[in-house]
């Protein structure tokens, strides 16, 4: 399989190099020449295939011969290594809960793929290679699991200084070793565009081996397919008709992956994205009108993303034609005081604890059912509430129980440097530190 730059297709590159690479000529994504079909057997039947089997099937095609089979499927059962179960909330809405991996969140799939590819393809590197990643909340703590301690490899996590929630923040500041967090002062998209530039620079190229682990890369993108082609499989046991699927989106790597997978088989009624307002995106589904805007704070932090990286990614799965995607994906702009109401309303009516995101997620498809009676569907549960006791715990009036895997990590001390939204700063502190 082949991959080509979305900003110039004449760079075209394998799995291998446009994992390492990151992004990118004049800061381009990566994206498959074909999408490979699953078979119809194999769709129909997901109920006689292990999850394991499952997530090799969805992987197999983009990677080909250049990760060895019997090694991929190591990959795969490492990454899928805890419980990734499709719950009722109520008759209408189910959940897909993402987050009983290490970090508590969805990224965990992607970070952990990524992380074991990576590592697979740098066995016998000299030059020591540092992975570049801006975070809104989830993705920091994700990549630096994925990737502490990992010879031969340093993760530098930029994420918004006061806009990532404690345990976030924690999990991403507080290993040390080879991870290493940069307080930004301004917001996500100011961190994301830090990176852009520092990927784009010949003199940090030249004196740093750079490689990226935001939902850019394909390493971390592509895998997110498997967690919808389980939900599937669990789906079927319980309803005969397909799902809409509404997922939290901030860059919208997420809803892409899903959306990949829906191109190549995986039978879905409708999709939502679930926005809070930051609305760039349901705004350009109303309107045809695509608008970056500064990000807006919200309790959904890592949703507060004003200039949608992966957005391209999905125009380019539609053939850039509006009215196709207007088909398939609908947009909802979720506030913080209709977020705060959705969490006490299912607590107190359907005894089920939300995260923000997810409660942005759950309000989405509500909406969307009464909009289209009949309908039916999940949302992705991409964080555990205790990643936010703040809010929850405040709609709730109920404290939230910090699990056991959490606790020793609570009790240290970040380890941060702080920066300005000033690329010379971040160029200084790579150059210095290699």
């Amino acid at each position: 399989m082949k991959y080509y730059n979305l900003k110039d297709s004449k760079e075209s590159i394998d799995f291998r190099t446009a994992t390492i690479k990151g992004q990118g000529r004049d800061k381009g994504l990566f994206f498959p020449e074909k999408i490979p079909y699953f078979e119809e057997e194999f769709i129909h039947n997901l109920s006689k295939y292990s999850d394991e089997e499952i997530a090799f099937q969805c992987m197999k095609d983009f990677i080909g011969d250049e990760i060895p089979s019997a090694i991929l499927k190591k990959i795969v059962e490492e990454t899928i290594s805890f419980e990734i179960p499709l719950k009722r909330i109520n008759n209408d809405i189910s959940v897909l809960e993402l987050f009983h991996g290490p970090t508590l969140a969805f990224k965990d799939i992607g970070a952990g793929f990524m992380s074991r590819c990576l590592s697979y393809f740098l066995e016998n590197q000299q030059k020591k290679v540092t992975v570049l990643v801006a975070t809104s909340g989830d993705t920091g703590g994700a990549v630096a699991h994925g990737f502490y301690d990992l010879p031969g490899i340093d993760v530098v996590i930029l994420y918004p200084k006061n806009r990532v929630s404690p345990v976030q923040e924690k999990q991403l500041s507080a290993l040390g070793k080879n991870i290493y967090a940069l307080e930004v002062n301004g917001s996500f998209d100011d961190c994301q565009n830090l990176v852009k530039q520092a990927f784009s620079s010949e003199e940090v190229n030249n004196q740093v081996f750079l490689t990226s682990a935001n939902s850019i890369n394909i390493a971390r993108w592509l895998p997110q397919q498997i967690y919808y082609m389980l939900a599937l499989k669990q789906w079927q046991q319980i309803e005969n008709k397909a799902p809409v699927i509404c997922v939290p989106s901030g860059n919208f790597g997420n809803i892409c992956a899903g959306i990949l997978a829906h191109l190549r088989g995986l039978p879905t009624e409708h999709f939502i994205a679930a926005c809070n307002t930051n609305d760039v995106i349901p705004e350009y589904l109303e309107t045809q009108n695509f608008s970056p805007r500064k990000t807006v704070a919200t309790l959904s932090n890592a949703m507060d993303v004003g200039n949608p990286s992966n957005f391209v990614r999905i125009l380019e799965l539609f053939n850039n034609e509006f009215d196709a995607l207007k088909n398939k994906i609908s947009g909802y702009s979720i506030d913080d005081k209709k977020t705060m109401q959705t969490i006490t309303d299912v607590y107190h009516k359907d005894h089920y604890v939300l995260d923000p995101h997810s409660a942005v997620a759950f309000a989405s498809l509500e909406q969307y059912i009464k909009e289209n009676p009949g309908k039916k569907g999940f949302i992705l549960g991409t964080a555990h509430p205790v990643k936010f006791p703040g809010a929850v715990e405040n709609a709730i009036k109920t404290k939230i129980e910090i699990p056991q895997s959490l606790e020793a990590l609570m009790k240290k001390e970040k380890k941060t440097v702080e920066i300005n939204s000033d690329f010379e700063e971040l160029k200084r502190f790579l150059l210095d530190k290699n």
